[in-house]
């Protein structure tokens, strides 16, 4: 079988995806598998339609992998690829949407408000920023609605640090997230399966720094991590269903992983639902397979193995 492993790409997580593609790309080929290695440029359909993968999976992370894009046109091709398709790219990727299922299906989330370049620009929303932290309150998060890995995200300590805090996120996206920072345990659940699901161990992430940011994430040492999580049997349930109820609500298939946060009275909070985890060395979904007993290989051949069962 000719497996096309699509990786780099042109968003800002180019360098991420290339180091988990790599490592996809080795796994692939130890378990004996033709592999292909593939980049977003304008040879990506030719070399789809002259190459003929039976499957691509993408290793992609951020826009044109995880936003719909990419998905859409394998779509088209009637090419199988690994993770959920349009519908949940679309909807994990854009926080601000995802966010709004969330609370549609009674979802636990941190409250929030979302506003657009636009309303600065031509409405004055800078003036509504008080009002925003008067219903929220500080610290807040300010985080670009449709972007990944941390990048551009924010803490705005006070309403004078909290203009710059939206600039910022700006930069990265046309919509701006401004949600409730919720001081608590942070986990991640890794989702596998199609009709029949199954949840991994969760993975605890504790920060050397303040916060789980772009660096925090990438850097071995700047972080640990436990996994199992150090929770309650009643709170590892209860943060495994929400995951489970999140991967559900936004139609996701092979996998996902589900950002939850443990708030100080023990009740899970979804943050966000990424659909194409990481791969690399410091990666949460590899980490927490390995805890229920799958290698890097195996977990490599199981998305392959559901890939294909999607498709067909």
């Amino acid at each position: 079988m000719r497996i096309g492993v699509l990786m780099g790409g042109r968003s800002l997580e180019r360098d991420i995806s290339l180091r988990s593609g790599r490592r996809v790309c080795n796994a692939l080929s130890e378990l004996g598998y033709d592999v292909l290695e593939l980049d977003v440029d304008e040879s990506f359909v030719p070399t789809l339609k002259s190459e003929h993968p039976d499957l691509v999976y993408i290793a992609l992370h951020g826009k044109f992998g995880e936003d719909g894009t990419v998905q859409e046109l394998l779509e088209i091709l009637d090419i199988p690829y690994t993770g959920p398709g349009v519908f949940a790219s679309t909807m994990g990727f854009n926080k601000a949407l995802s966010k709004e299922i969330f609370l549609h299906e009674g979802i636990s989330t941190p409250p929030f408000f979302v506003l657009s370049e636009a309303t600065f620009q031509e409405m004055g929303a800078v003036h509504a920023l008080s009002a925003v932290a008067e219903k929220l309150g500080f610290p807040l998060v300010v985080k670009p609605a449709a972007q990944g890995s941390a990048l551009g995200v924010n803490f705005a300590t006070s309403l004078e640090t909290l203009p710059l805090a939206v600039q910022s996120a700006l930069h990265y996206d046309e919509r701006v997230l401004l949600e409730k920072f919720v001081n608590g345990t942070e986990v991640a659940a890794s989702i596998l399966g199609n009709d029949q699901l199954e949840a991994l161990p969760l993975v605890e992430t504790v920060p050397r720094s303040e916060f789980f940011d772009f660096e925090a994430r990438y850097t071995p040492g700047l972080t640990e991590y436990y996994c199992p999580a150090r929770l309650d049997d009643g709170t590892t349930k209860a943060a495994i269903d929400i995951a489970l109820r999140t991967h559900v609500a936004l139609g996701c298939l092979n996998v996902s992983r589900v950002d939850i946060i443990i708030d100080g009275d023990g009740v899970p909070q979804v943050l966000e639902l990424n659909i194409s985890p990481g791969m690399t060395e410091t990666s949460l979904l590899p980490m927490a397979a390995e805890a229920a007993g799958l290698d890097f290989k195996e977990l490599v051949k199981k998305l392959v193995s559901l890939a294909l069962e999607k498709s067909s």
